[in-house]
């Protein structure tokens, strides 16, 4: 079985590593290039850096910062944040990072994800997926395709019917994407690999949303990474058993020091989770 990813996130806002809870009240977190030096001291198999608020200001993301970042990760860079075109991505990729990751523009032109992943390969395409339960009742659901839009799905708390309504734009937009359905259509589109973000989970530290990304992860070929939500060492493991996740990435939990990336390889290491001890 191949080895389970630990992957810290680097989100980052006017040049600083922040983070927040369900997208919001972002707290500080250090400068991006020296947490991205610990992470590499400690052995993090990969490194994600999201420009976190690039598509909500229509603006470019910050190269200087990712070319500092890279100069100093040696590990395998995924950048995201305001990537329109192309060219961004050729930037990016001159810049340092080895893929780069698109969220508001695929869901614009989902062309492009085709358009870049034949330039460029599958392999340095990866997709961001930001899903939010929403309660159907009462829901305005925007236009899409049909066999792309949100279905009906019970309520966790068994109360109700939800959307798993896909998010864009930091997670100011809804869509009217179901989730599963644009995982499929985004591998078909071409990505090499998607991160899955529940808006619900992500901060809270009380485990990632497995429901959402074992359906995911069971409907897709191409690896899924669980994101938002981890709060120990045993909600990742749980994220890639569980869950069925290729990789596990955290951003609060390591940050702030409350666990290593080494403690919480060898805390699934001792429970049979296959990872790259460093």
């Amino acid at each position: 079985m191949l080895a389970k990813r630990i992957i810290p996130c680097l989100d980052v806002h006017q040049g600083r590593v922040v983070k927040g809870v369900n997208f919001l009240n972002l707290r500080d977190a250090g400068d991006p290039v020296d947490v991205a030096a610990r992470y590499e001291a400690e052995g993090a198999d990969e490194l994600v850096f999201l420009d976190i608020t690039a598509s909500h200001e229509d603006r470019d993301i910050i190269l200087d910062v990712v070319e500092r970042t890279s100069e100093v990760c040696f590990m395998p860079l995924t950048v995201g944040g305001g990537i329109r075109n192309l060219e961004d991505i050729r930037r990016l990729l001159s810049a340092g990072c080895d893929k780069v990751s698109i969220n508001s523009a695929a869901v614009k032109d989902p062309e492009f994800v085709q358009e870049a992943a034949l330039r460029f390969g599958s392999q340095c395409i990866v997709v961001n997926i930001d899903p939010k339960r929403v309660p159907v009742e009462g829901a305005t659901i925007p236009e899409v395709r049909e066999d792309l839009r949100v279905q009906p799905r019970p309520a966790p708390n068994g109360e109700g019917e939800v959307y798993w309504d896909v998010h864009i734009n930091g997670g100011r937009v809804p869509t009217g994407l179901d989730a599963v359905a644009w995982a499929l259509e985004v591998e078909r589109l071409g990505a090499g690999e998607i991160v899955l973000t529940s808006m619900d989970a992500d901060g809270t530290k009380d485990g990632y949303d497995l429901e959402i990304t074992k359906a995911v992860a069971d409907a897709v070929k191409i690896p899924v990474v669980a994101s938002g939500g981890a709060g120990h060492p045993s909600h990742l493991c749980d994220a890639v058993t569980e869950g069925g996740a290729s990789a596990a990435l955290a951003a609060s939990i390591f940050h702030y020091g409350e666990f290593t990336i080494g403690e919480t390889k060898q805390f699934m290491a001792d429970r049979d989770v296959p990872v790259r001890m460093h």
